[in-house]
């Protein structure tokens, strides 16, 4: 407990979920979300991964843009089970979504950092501790403009990659928990 009855803040690992939690639908070299919860595939190793950094300490966000909504190509309860089978299926502290599109200009939609920083907030947050991990150059913007560590998982799509840079490039949710394991302060 910090002053006043305050809780310490603590780090978080922010996961975006199509690509990264959940198998992309990948058409023509871009990354699409699965049609429904029901097409919706969780890779094997993704839950013990997230045990991992549950059991170093780590909050765990899905923060997700979905929008598709406001394009009128899905509806909000599609995406909504999509996210609740997420959360069911692996150990998530929460869930963000952000339903905009591009043009609506929303201070949640990735790359901006609205998803991250409310959560932080809300979860007593340390972002300097803390690592956005995500398989598009939204991904690593909203982590950078929120003061985390960035993680990229290149999945080879044809899409121009962060600019500038993550600080990490990994090929899978796994190569990118162990570097974050690797980079965990550890208190005996």
């Amino acid at each position: 407990m910090g002053k006043l009855g305050q809780i310490a803040p603590r780090p978080a690992v922010f996961l975006d979920r199509d690509g990264v939690l959940n198998e992309a639908v990948v058409r023509d070299g871009k990354p699409y979300p699965p049609a429904d919860a029901d097409s919706l595939v969780i890779p094997p190793d993704t839950l013990p991964l997230l045990r991992e950094l549950k059991e170093a300490g780590y909050w765990l966000i899905c923060v997700t843009n979905q929008p598709d909504v406001a394009r009128g190509t899905r509806t909000l309860t599609n995406v909504l089970a999509m996210c609740a089978r997420v959360s069911a299926s692996l150990p998530l502290d929460a869930t963000r979504v952000c339903l905009h599109d591009g043009a609506d200009r929303c201070p949640c939609r990735k790359p901006q950092p609205g998803m991250l920083l409310e959560a932080a907030a809300e979860f007593s947050i340390s972002l300097a501790q803390s690592f956005m991990v995500g398989d598009r150059a939204s991904d690593v913007g909203a982590g950078r403009a929120a003061g985390t560590r960035t993680i990229f998982i290149d999945r080879g799509y044809r899409e121009p990659p962060p600019d500038p840079p993550a600080d990490f490039v990994r090929g899978s949710l796994a190569e990118a928990v162990a570097l974050i394991l690797s980079l965990t302060e550890r208190t005996p």
